[in-house]
């Protein structure tokens, strides 16, 4: 996933998201220029999925 794309998207991603998963919260879906990984390890382990599922799964979205 390319960081650049993250950033510019994030807001719009971070609302399909929620429509998705609505037990998320705003610290769930924090994201900063960075850290990614973190990002990612706090939905793996909400969502109990992958990384790769993850990723692929934002991308589509």
């Amino acid at each position: 996933m390319d960081t650049l794309e993250l950033k510019g998207k994030w807001n719009e991603i971070k609302g399909k998201i929620k429509q998705s998963y609505a037990d998320l919260t705003d610290d769930d879906l924090k994201y900063e220029e960075g850290k990614q990984d973190e990002l990612l390890g706090r939905l793996q382990q909400k969502l109990g999925k992958s990384r790769d599922e993850l990723i692929s799964w934002i991308k589509s979205l």
